[in-house]
């Protein structure tokens, strides 16, 4: 592909500021290729997220209620404006990468994408698909909150081409759900499951907090019973961690709630796993299980491989070629800066081959394809024969080792091992 010594990610000249090097465009398109689109909206903020996220009261809008019939995206003031600068940015995205690779997967994250609608989700993949375009059997997720769907925003969005969805159910147990601050009832994301596969989709994924202050062993064993009825053939699973400037954080601060312990996440962890592997759900990354080799998210598999990806709408970030940017977060600056031409992006960083192979540790150990054992140094292949005696690391297939159960529980630590300091 013949490309300038520079593309602009904020249209400017060559001699400013937010152009990729052509290191990072050279081959474009052997790599898997991703698209994310944020959408920064939620009707309401959950006390431990710290996402960048917006409610309407935090951006002065209004919630209108909606009408039978009326797109969701017309609920919301701050919607329209934000689209207008999803479809520039796909404009710039297509001038900067030139001929660009078809999408492999799109991912639609927040936030709430469902607040949006099945038109809204439908207007952001036709701008995808007229930018990139997909590739053939594309994987097209997008989020969901359990309590912004129904069956028709299944039926609508399953017609758009959307061909995944994750739902965030948290949890079953009413007061795990109210600790969170979540709105959804507790056998709501069930229904919701099962309501997108009676819509077409074959994949369907469910999202778990563990380690919530009051929550038992019993209401986690109850979630997964819960999970296992609902049929579907993903789960993500994460411990909850008290981000500092939630309002949990503050709660836990005042004594209000107790922080996650250590022992207890540890305990949790090795519950959800056993009980998922026995119901043919093996673990393929740290916080993520699936059915089959199809079910596996492939959207994230991109990013732990190291591939592509171009980051649509307020905060996302961008990797081409180990050339990394992230956008302007406020959603009006955004808008304001693609509107006007000016620098789009926040910030940005040429990684070198060092920070490179840094990287390609740190996210290869936690896949259940292992770690490739001549990507480490010296010191780090030590540290690798000390993990095995360890057993916190097992050999995979010829050349590479991966975690053990124990190994998962201590993966940021293996990290650091293989690491030099």
């Amino acid at each position: 592909m013949a490309v300038a010594q520079h593309r602009q990610l904020d249209g400017g000249s060559d001699s400013r500021p937010g152009s990729l090097p052509s290191s990072a465009l050279s081959g474009l398109g052997s790599r898997p290729f991703g698209v994310y689109v944020h959408v920064p909206f939620c009707a309401t903020r959950c006390g431990y997220c710290d996402f960048n996220t917006y409610t309407p009261a935090e951006l002065g809008a209004v919630q209108v209620p909606p009408t039978p019939g009326a797109a969701a995206a017309n609920r919301y003031q701050p919607v329209t404006p934000w689209l207008e600068a999803v479809q520039r940015e796909l404009a710039l995205a297509a001038r900067v990468l030139g001929t660009a690779p078809r999408a492999d997967t799109v991912f639609v994250g927040g936030g709430t994408p469902s607040l949006l609608g099945s038109d809204g989700l439908s207007a952001v993949l036709d701008a995808v698909r007229d930018s990139f375009g997909l590739a053939a059997a594309a994987e097209v997720t997008t989020e969901a909150n359990p309590e912004s769907t129904s069956p028709e925003f299944f039926d609508g969005i399953a017609a758009a081409g959307f061909t995944r969805v994750s739902l965030g159910m948290q949890s079953a147990a009413p007061h795990v759900l109210a600790t969170l601050d979540r709105r959804h009832t507790p056998g709501r994301a069930v229904e919701a499951a099962r309501e997108a596969r009676s819509a077409g989709f074959e994949h369907v994924s469910l999202d778990l907090i563990y380690g919530t202050p009051g929550e038992t062993e019993d209401d986690l064993r109850g979630s997964l019973e819960a999970v296992l009825s609902a049929g579907v053939d993903h789960v993500s699973a994460y411990a909850l961690v008290v981000e500092e400037g939630t309002a949990m954080a503050r709660r836990v601060a005042r004594g209000e709630l107790a922080a996650p312990d250590d022992d207890v996440l540890a305990q949790r962890y090795e519950l959800l796993d056993a009980t998922l592997a026995g119901a043919g759900l093996p673990w393929y990354e740290v916080s993520n299980w699936a059915a089959s080799q199809d079910a596996r998210c492939h959207h994230n598999l991109g990013y732990w491989a190291g591939g592509d990806w171009w980051g649509l709408g307020p905060g996302a970030h961008s990797h081409v070629g180990g050339t990394r940017w992230w956008n302007l977060k406020y959603p009006a600056r955004y808008a304001a800066a693609l509107a006007t031409g000016d620098t789009l992006a926040a910030g940005r960083e040429v990684l070198s081959a060092q920070q490179r192979r840094m990287e390609r540790v740190m996210l290869e150990v936690r896949l259940d394809t292992g770690l490739a054992l001549d990507i480490l140094d010296e010191s780090g292949r030590a540290a690798a024969v000390r993990a095995q005696r360890d057993g916190l690391l097992a050999p995979g297939s010829p050349g590479r080792v991966v975690l053990t159960p124990r190994g998962r529980l201590l993966a940021d630590a293996v990290v650091r091992d293989l690491l030099p300091g």
